[in-house]
Formats: C-alpha cells, structure tokens, sequence
C-alpha cells in the first residue's frame, strides 16, 4: 500500500491518498453515530428518510443500491423497532410509502449529531490553513456529486 511521506505536501496527494482518506474519515464519523444501535444499512435507510421524506420501498431500496426483498427486511425489521411505519400512498392507491416516524426521526437527529460532532473534533484537529481548505472543499466536492447525473 502506497504511503505518503509525513513532510510531502498535500498538494502532492494522489487519488489513492485522497481516496483512503476519504474511507477513513467517513469510517470514523459513521462509526462515532451510535444511538439507536443501528447497522449501517439500517442507519442510511432511516438517513434517507429523514432527509428526503416518505418513499416508496422501490425507491428506497434503489437509492441505497440494496434488492427489494432486502430492503424489505430492513424496513420490517425498523418498523419492529419502532422507526419506520408503512403507510398508503395519497397519489396511488395500491402503493405503499415507508416514512420515519417521530422517535425515528429522533434517532436519525442524534446520529446525525454524533457524526456532526465527531467531523467538528477531527477538523478542529487541523490548523488554520487546513481548516480553511476543509471547509472549502467539502462543499464543493458535495456540489459536484450533486451535479453528476444519478448512476444507472
């Protein structure tokens, strides 16, 4: 595995060093979300709703790249928990939306706090310049994956 020298610039950094760092600090902040004991799958699902609002199985299952009969099993299993109910779709009959309820809604905020905090402390490690490249890059990293078209 490629390791950059301690002393070589940043500017330096290859796509696997920007890469790696990546993975790592998205490890980490997962990781630092812990409320509700929730897997990971299981954390970006009830994310998704939380953000984005009631959803269709099929839509949720497609958004997180999982297969219906999987999704359906993790949102079964987040209704027995109490986080997501099913309910009929206003616009189509026989549809069915899945969408969080309070205490998921609940839950969703403080993990969303935990990994807010856990980048907060990692950023506040880097000095002033690093600080400031962060927060300029991160947005725009985050424009340019909204501006992609979505993957088919």
């Amino acid at each position: 595995m490629h390791k950059r020298v301690m002393d070589q610039p940043e500017a330096d950094a290859t796509a696997e060093d920007l890469m790696n760092a990546v993975e790592q600090m998205v490890r980490y902040v997962r990781q630092s979300a812990t409320a509700g004991g929730l897997s990971t799958a299981a954390s970006m699902a009830l994310g998704r709703l939380g953000r984005e609002g009631p959803q269709r199985l099929t839509e949720l299952a497609r958004a997180e790249n999982a297969s219906q009969p999987n999704m359906t099993q993790l949102v079964t299993r987040l209704e027995r928990a109490g986080l997501v109910r099913r309910t009929a779709d206003r616009t189509d009959g026989r549809g069915v939306l899945v969408e969080a309820t309070e205490m998921g809604l609940e839950v969703y905020r403080q993990r969303r706090a935990e990994r807010m905090h856990a980048l907060e402390r990692l950023v506040g490690e880097l000095t002033g310049p690093e600080q400031h490249a962060v927060r300029v890059a991160l947005p725009a990293l985050a424009r340019a994956v909204q501006d992609r078209p979505a993957p088919s």
